[in-house]
C-alpha cells in the first residue's frame, strides 16, 4: 500500500513547516540530556472508561465512574449520551482534581445530533445504543473520521431489524431511525477490519427484544483483547455473556445493572513513556499497572522486554531500565495500537525489525502503515511496508518535521524519536488530546523527572482497577 491510495488517505500537501519552520501547532520534541529516571503516573483507560459510559448509560439505575479518562474520546462520548437524554455529571472523587461520572439513565430521545470526532468507539458503539431511542439519530465527526469503515456495524444491526440511511457509504455521516427498541436475535459479522464491530453489538445487545448472538467470519479478528475487555465489562454490570464457542458471542436480553467502577489507567499511553527506558538507557515507573488486565496495552511489556530491556511488574507498579534496544521480529495482531511506539523504538535499535500482522491499522485514524514509514524515511530512516506491517533497518535520523496526520499515536511516536535525535518537530501535536490530555505539558515534565506531585496524587487515590468496587 502506498500514500497515493485513494482509499487509504494521507495528507501529503507540502508545507513550509517540513523545512522544520514550524507552526504554533507544532511543537520541538525535548531531547534529554541524561538518562531518564522518572515515575509516569497515567490517567484512566479510553476503552474501559467508554465502554463503562455505554453500559452506564443502558444501566437500571444511576452509575458510578471511577476516575474516568477525561480526553477529547471521553468527553464526546459524554456529551453524546447526554444528547440522547441521559445525564453524566461530574462527582468529587477520590483523587484531587480528578471528579467522577454520575451517570443516570433514562429513556433515549431524537432528534440528536451526534458528534464522534475521530473517535472509533463512539462512531461504532453509539448506532447500536441509537436504535432505542425514540427519533432519529444523525451520526458525524471529522472529515478524518469520513474515511473510517462503520458498514459492518451498520449491516448487522439492519439484520436485527434496524433502519438506517447512510447512503450506502458504509461510513459517516448516517442517520439512524430509531424506533424505541430493536427485534435482535442472530447475526453474521466480518470484524476483521476491526473488533470494535463486535463490541459494538455486545454492548447494547442485552436491551434488544432477543438479545444477540453475534458470528463472526472473515480473516481473524485484530484486537482480540478488546472483545474480552467489553465481556468482563459487560459481566461487571451483570449481563451474561456466552463466549466459549470461538467466533460466536450470545447475550441474553437482560437488565444491565448499575455500576460503580474504577478505570485502569491506560497501558496503551503508557507505551510511549515506558520508550524512554531504553531509548536513552534510563529507569521509568509506572504505578498502578494491575496485575491482570484486558488491556492490549499490557503487551508493551513483552515487547519491551524482547528489546533488551529489564521489565518488573509487583505490587508497587511497573519498572522499566534500558539495558539496550535490539530489533526484533514481533506480531501485534492483538495489540496493534503498539505498534507506532514499537517502529519508533525499532528505528532507534542496533538490528533490523519486522513488525506483523497489522494490516488492519492502515484504516485507523491514518494509514498508520503508510504514515509511519513516510515519517521515519523522512527523517533519513530506512522503513519499508508489507501487506501487514513494517521493516525498519535502523539508520542514523535527523532533525525535521514529523507529520502526524490528525492521529495521537504517531505525534507519540514522534515524541519517541525526539528522546535520541535532536531537532525533531511534531505537527499538530494537539492531536494527542484524543486520549492523552496535556501530552506536552506531562511528557516534559516527566523527563524532568518532576515526580514528586505525581506521586502524591497516587498515595492520595484508589489503586485503578477494571470491574466492581
Amino acid at each position: 500500500m502506498t500514500l497515493a491510495d485513494p482509499d487509504h488517505p494521507v495528507d501529503q500537501t507540502p508545507r513550509p513547516s517540513d523545512t522544520v519552520d514550524a507552526t504554533p501547532a507544532d511543537w520541538p520534541a525535548p531531547t534529554p540530556a541524561a538518562p531518564v529516571d522518572a515515575t509516569a503516573v497515567l490517567p484512566g483507560s479510553k476503552s474501559i472508561t467508554n465502554r463503562f459510559l455505554v453500559l452506564a448509560a443502558l444501566a437500571n439505575d444511576t452509575s458510578r465512574i471511577r476516575r474516568p479518562l477525561r480526553s477529547r474520546d471521553t468527553l464526546l462520548m459524554a456529551q453524546a449520551l447526554r444528547d440522547l437524554g441521559v445525564g453524566v455529571r461530574d462527582h468529587e472523587g477520590d483523587e484531587p482534581g480528578c471528579p467522577d461520572w454520575i451517570v443516570e439513565p433514562a429513556p433515549l430521545h431524537g432528534p440528536a445530533a451526534i458528534d464522534c470526532g475521530l473517535a472509533g468507539t463512539i462512531m461504532r458503539f453509539l448506532p447500536p445504543l441509537a436504535t432505542l431511542a425514540d427519533g432519529p439519530v444523525v451520526v458525524d465527526g471529522d472529515p478524518h473520521a469520513r474515511t473510517r469503515p462503520v458498514g459492518p456495524v451498520l449491516d448487522a444491526l439492519r439484520a436485527l431489524g434496524a433502519a438506517i440511511d447512510d447512503g450506502g457509504r458504509g461510513a459517516m455521516p448516517f442517520t439512524i431511525d430509531g424506533r424505541g427498541g430493536l427485534r435482535g436475535g442472530t447475526v453474521t459479522v466480518d470484524a476483521s477490519g476491526s473488533s470494535q464491530f463486535i463490541s459494538a453489538l455486545l454492548l447494547s445487545g442485552a436491551r434488544f427484544d432477543g438479545g444477540v448472538t453475534i458470528h463472526h467470519v472473515g480473516k481473524p479478528l485484530p484486537s482480540l483483547p478488546h472483545i474480552q475487555m467489553t465481556v468482563e465489562a459487560l459481566r461487571d454490570a451483570g449481563v451474561v455473556v456466552d463466549d466459549a464457542e470461538p467466533d460466536t458471542w450470545r447475550v441474553e436480553p437482560s437488565e444491565i445493572n448499575a455500576l460503580d467502577v474504577t478505570v485502569e489507567p491506560d497501558l496503551s499511553n503508557a507505551a510511549v513513556f515506558l520508550a524512554a527506558a531504553p531509548v536513552t538507557g534510563g529507569l521509568v515507573h509506572v504505578p498502578a499497572w494491575p496485575a491482570v488486565t484486558t488491556q492490549a496495552g499490557d503487551h508493551i511489556r513483552e515487547v519491551l522486554q524482547q528489546m533488551g530491556a529489564e521489565v518488573h511488574l509487583d505490587r508497587a507498579g511497573l519498572t522499566v531500565t534500558g539495558r539496550g534496544l535490539h530489533g526484533i521480529d514481533v506480531d501485534l495482531h492483538d495489540a496493534s495500537e503498539l505498534t507506532p511506539v514499537v517502529a519508533a523504538l525499532a528505528a532507534l535499535a542496533d538490528s533490523p525489525t519486522w513488525i506483523r500482522g497489522v494490516g488492519h491499522i492502515r484504516r485507523h485514524e491514518t494509514d498508520r502503515i503508510a504514515a509511519l514509514a513516510t515519517e521515519i524515511n523522512r527523517l533519513g530512516g530506512d522503513v519499508s511496508e508489507t501487506e501487514d506491517g513494517l521493516v525498519i533497518r535502523p539508520r542514523p535520523l535527523h532533525a525535521g518535521l514529523f507529520r502526524t496526520y490528525a492521529d495521537h499515536r504517531m505525534a507519540m511516536a514522534a515524541a519517541v524519536l525526539g528522546l535520541r535525535v535532536p531537532g525533531v518537530v511534531i505537527e499538530d501535536v494537539a492531536t494527542t488530546a484524543k486520549t492523552l490530555p496535556d501530552f506536552t505539558r506531562r511528557w516534559t515534565s516527566f523527563l524532568a523527572g518532576e515526580t514528586a506531585a505525581t506521586e502524591r496524587l497516587v498515595r492520595a487515590g484508589a489503586t485503578p482497577r477494571g470491574g466492581r468496587r
